[in-house]
């Protein structure tokens, strides 16, 4: 009878240990990886030429017609932050949509500053691990109607959306950069 209290007891603090410490959680052993995933590829990028740490790079990222007038485009601006000792979010792209731009305005403004008209995000991502977007931990939010940005559900097209961000524009940028 003692040896069974001294065994749930033993158990008991073990288990206390392995919850009361995330850092366990956080390091727990990942997939493997291809290193031809976008995220992959981005967060050596980030991690090798950033130092780990990337703070409100901005980039235009194309075109799109405008879903309420099919005649107008709106230009998508991009806002990227990382952060390689974050958790959740360890990743986040921000996109907002202005009405397309014109050559003068291209030459006038920064991305910066065309980001701040926006005023509001149209989607937002985070990733945490590199991998397919929709892993443990990944968010996709949008936004409908212009209302604020919620959770939304993260389909094969979205994945396509979000890894075409990262090859085709931020990818490149950095790289530019």
């Amino acid at each position: 009878m003692r040896k069974r209290k001294c065994l749930a007891v033993i158990l008991a603090a073990a288990g206390l240990v392995t919850l009361a410490n995330p850092s366990a959680w956080a390091k727990r052993k990942q997939k493997a990886v291809s290193p031809d995933d976008p995220t992959y590829q981005l967060y050596q990028l980030l991690d090798d030429a950033y130092g780990g740490k990337l703070t409100d790079f901005y980039l235009l990222a194309g075109v799109y017609p405008d879903p309420q007038d099919p005649s107008s485009q709106i230009q998508r601006v991009v806002r990227v932050d990382y952060d390689k000792n974050r958790f959740f979010g360890r990743l986040q792209i921000y996109v907002r949509g202005v009405s397309k731009l014109t050559p003068d305005q291209l030459k006038t403004y920064d991305a910066k500053q065309i980001y701040d008209f926006g005023e509001a995000d149209i989607m937002e991502f985070e990733k945490i691990d590199p991998g397919p977007l929709g892993g443990t931990g990944d968010l996709f939010l949008k936004s409908t109607d212009g209302g604020p940005l919620a959770p939304s559900p993260i389909t094969d097209q979205i994945g396509q959306q979000y890894n075409d961000l990262i090859t085709k524009y931020i990818l490149p940028a950095l790289k530019k950069k």
